[in-house]
């Protein structure tokens, strides 16, 4: 049995794997490469959604505005409000994330919305982009990770995963896939492996909260609200590390460490197969594997843009919403100034400029990824670049992860999740505030 599956899988070669060399190529020049274009320089997947953006002129405000009542009202047919609390409360962000977008768009309501801090920069800069980037970022995505290159890249990263993040070697496709995908896609598979007795608790938590980042698309988004993007690859590539690095440390310390070794259900658990041999070699054979079993293009470019679009009226409603109350705390009450207060001691270790802006924006952080860029659009390029990736590494947000967390068997009590952001963005200050320093 052994040697005709050895031998179907050698014979996977030639004219089989040129999906594996076309589509992930163009995959990693669609996310990775900056073109100049019009005297843009930026990556194609942002220059497509800004040629998408000036083809529909003055109707773009109108259909980011349909995406948001549309996501607004998915959840009351489903009626989510009744599953949980938390489900009632995001449901009710959602309706007023879309009363918010009306009120906008049609010129009605308080001066305040009007406010160029307030709605056209939450509208403008964030929920036009968003509704057309997520969508077109999925073409470029279902290139990326649907033709071998993740299952190669997982199987090289293996020897890494346990001993410095003390997680089984296949979770190096959760990591990648929700960092270059997104943190729905990524908790997809980390609950269904869990589900399945491949990952302990402690492990499925250290995937859920170090490996749960939001995608590439979003941090295009980022990087344009700060005007980063001519530093583009420097950013992701920085960001990508500085948030491993966060989560092998985090992975050692209270409450990950404390976590439980239990299998799911009572499961006896499923123990890793060491790789014998060259481990390119096996590496290869698992990219031939995925790339003969994928699904033909246009199939998998559907599948993949079908979920961004889901995503994208999922998150829109909220982000809005959210966003909006998030700048009333910060601008009209001080409760974001106290809560910014735990991170002095740390920023003030270093000589960087507009430290209190730096300490509210880690602060705003949990609330929504978002929110700290807003903050820092005028700050100094240092203060960008480590607002840029605290976002990102920091990772537990109330606007979107921390209830699709609570939504997985993986069960992380709500306490835990704030505890856990907390020691993510401290380690992420600690670290890249010198490096931003010195690059700047």
């Amino acid at each position: 049995m052994k040697s005709e599956q050895s031998h179907k899988q050698k014979g996977i070669k030639g004219k089989d794997m040129w999906q594996f060399w076309v589509y992930s190529f163009i995959g990693v020049i669609c996310f990775f490469i900056p073109l100049t274009i019009h005297e843009n320089h930026t990556i194609l997947v942002d220059h497509a959604h800004l040629a998408f953006r000036a083809l529909m002129g003055g109707a773009m405000p109108y259909l980011a505005l349909l995406m948001i009542i549309i996501g607004a009202i998915i959840p009351l047919i489903r009626q989510d409000y009744k599953k949980s609390i938390t489900d009632a409360i995001l449901v009710v962000f959602k309706v007023l994330g879309a009363v918010i977008g009306v009120m906008y768009v049609f010129r009605i309501g308080p001066a305040i919305l009007f406010n160029a801090d307030y709605g056209p920069f939450l509208f403008d800069k964030l929920m036009m982009p968003l509704s057309v980037l997520i969508p077109i970022g999925a073409v470029a995505l279902s290139l990326l990770v649907g033709y071998g290159l993740l299952e190669f890249i997982g199987v090289l990263m293996q020897p890494i995963m346990r001993p410095v993040f003390k997680t089984p070697g296949k979770s190096a496709i959760d990591a990648v896939a929700s960092f270059v995908g997104s943190y729905s896609l990524g908790l997809l598979i980390t609950n269904r492996v869990y589900k399945d007795g491949m990952y302990n608790k402690k492990e499925a938590v250290i995937i859920a909260t170090g490996f749960s980042t939001v995608s590439a698309t979003f941090m295009v988004i980022v990087a344009r609200t700060l005007d980063l993007m001519e530093h583009w690859n420097l950013y992701f590539w920085l960001c990508l590390m500085i948030t491993f690095v966060v989560t092998a440390i985090s992975a050692h310390l209270p409450p990950i460490s404390n976590e439980s070794t239990e299998y799911y259900d009572g499961q006896q658990g499923e123990q890793e197969v060491e790789v014998a041999g060259s481990r390119v070699m096996a590496a290869w054979e698992e990219a031939k594997k995925q790339s003969h079993q994928s699904l033909p293009l246009v199939k998998n470019i559907w599948v993949n843009v079908k979920d961004g679009i889901e995503m994208t009226l999922a998150i829109l409603p909220s982000i809005l919403s959210i966003g909006f109350f998030g700048l009333l705390l910060v601008h009209y009450t001080p409760v974001i100034d106290w809560l910014s207060y735990i991170f002095y001691p740390i920023i003030y270790l270093f000589p960087i400029a507009d430290k209190a802006l730096l300490a509210k924006a880690s602060a705003i952080s949990i609330i929504e990824m978002f929110l700290p860029s807003l903050l820092a659009a005028k700050a100094a390029i240092q203060v960008k670049f480590v607002v840029a990736i605290t976002s990102v590494s920091a990772i537990i947000f109330f606007s979107a992860l921390v209830p699709c967390i609570l939504a997985t068997e993986i069960k992380i009590p709500i306490w835990k999740l704030v505890v856990i952001w907390f020691i993510r963005v401290a380690l992420t200050l600690l670290i890249t505030i010198p490096i931003s320093l010195f690059i700047f």
